[in-house]
């Protein structure tokens, strides 16, 4: 071949070569065949239990992947434990958005740590779906590439003193909580229920989340009369409280939030005093019939047989339902602009919670929680429809200081 054609024939292949490489291979996180996605959990430390959530995201994706994944694409998933640390959680999401090179975020255990990587996130564009807390922080005001499928805590205090009120004929509610904004999200949505009501907490008793001996908290609450006592703190001081409540002779009606909602462990660490509590529930029971909750049972027992099936687990496949959803109305065109797109188009989905709906001004998916009860032996039964709250979100947000 002369030599000139040579040189022809050698630019011709590179052209080419540059023109078949599909567009997405430009976006962070997406090539021809894989979606690159990650999450922080505690897998150690005070909030351990928790934990499981981005065990069961994994799960997962396993079970998309083995389904043959997303319009060809699979998703290789990046778990770290944050042990329930914020500075630990600015460092991971750091590594897996600079060196990994991560597409999107999924969950996230923590408000506190999720905080701390909020701003981050956002200025370097990486989509987030589905913070696994229900803080007023993540949709109030609607940032452009953040979803909340977790409904607030605030709301799911509001549909539970109702439910004390209304139904259990209860008239001295008192709260107990974690001293952050975990805790008062869902203080505040309580006093806003009771409000409405014509009513006022009989007492409202912080706790610090390294606090151990719980007495002096439940002597207030004892002194108080209440009838009825909210719970909105880690699971471990879920069972210190009702221990110590036990030995003091005090036997209120006990209600707490769906983070306390592992009824099987619940159970275990309080001795059964779990039983009979009340508590908001954002998805199915661990024993539901429904079509989805047996494929994902299915799905656990195949990728994930080594782990416990319980709430936070498959709550770990609920938050994300949407993103996936996102992923698929995409198409092969996956780009991060196309997803926000995508990710606002969804209106009325049906996962394994409440219907989820989102717009360029509404990334607060749902706001509906159904309640369930503890009984004999740790199980879990249904007691109520799904309900919402009714409250004015932006009156919590304004007690909260922002």
């Amino acid at each position: 071949m002369e030599k000139g054609n040579w040189f022809v024939m050698l630019a011709y292949a590179v052209v080419m070569s540059i023109a078949v490489v599909p567009v997405a291979w430009a976006e962070r996180g997406i090539t021809d065949t894989e979606i690159r996605i990650g999450q922080w959990g505690p897998q150690t430390g005070p909030a351990a239990l928790w934990g499981s959530v981005a065990r069961g995201t994994g799960c997962y994706f396993d079970m998309i992947n083995a389904e043959g994944g997303i319009h060809g694409r699979k998703i290789t998933y990046f778990l770290r434990d944050d042990g329930y640390m914020p500075p630990r959680t600015k460092a991971i999401v750091k590594e897996l958005v600079e060196d990994k090179e991560v597409f999107a975020f999924a969950a996230g255990v923590g408000t506190a740590t999720g905080m701390a990587v909020k701003k981050y996130l956002h200025a370097k564009k990486v989509p987030w779906v589905g913070p696994a807390a229900g803080s007023t922080h993540w949709c109030y005001p609607p940032a452009k590439y953040l979803w909340g499928t977790y409904p607030p805590y605030c709301d799911e205090a509001a549909i539970l003193v109702n439910y004390a009120v209304k139904e259990l004929g209860k008239k001295r509610i008192a709260f107990f909580y974690q001293n952050d904004d975990y805790g008062k999200v869902g203080l505040y949505g309580a006093e806003l229920a009771l409000e409405k009501l014509g009513m006022k907490l009989v007492a409202k008793v912080p706790a610090e989340p390294l606090d151990t001996d719980l007495s002096s908290h439940c002597m207030k609450l004892k002194a108080a009369k209440a009838d009825c006592v909210l719970s909105w703190v880690l699971p471990k001081h879920g069972a210190i409280i009702l221990i110590t409540s036990a030995k003091m002779g005090f036997k209120p009606q006990w209600m707490t939030t769906s983070t306390l909602s592992d009824t099987d462990i619940m159970y275990k660490i309080s001795k059964g005093l779990y039983k009979d509590v009340i508590f908001g529930m954002f998805a199915e029971l661990a024993d539901s019939r429904h079509p989805l909750m047996k494929k994902y049972r299915n799905a656990h027992r195949t990728f994930a047989p080594k782990d416990r099936w319980g709430v936070f687990f498959y709550a770990g496949f609920g938050f994300v339902e949407p993103m996936v959803e996102g992923f698929k109305r995409c198409g092969r065109d996956l780009t991060v602009e196309n997803f926000v797109k995508a990710m606002d188009s969804i209106k009325d989905f049906q996962g394994i919670g409440g219907t989820q709906s989102f717009a360029p001004d509404k990334r607060q998916g749902g706001r509906a929680f159904f309640l369930a009860k503890c009984v004999e032996g740790g199980k879990a039964v249904r007691i109520s429809d799904w309900m919402s709250s009714g409250i004015d979100i932006q009156k919590v947000i304004e007690r909260l200081g922002r």
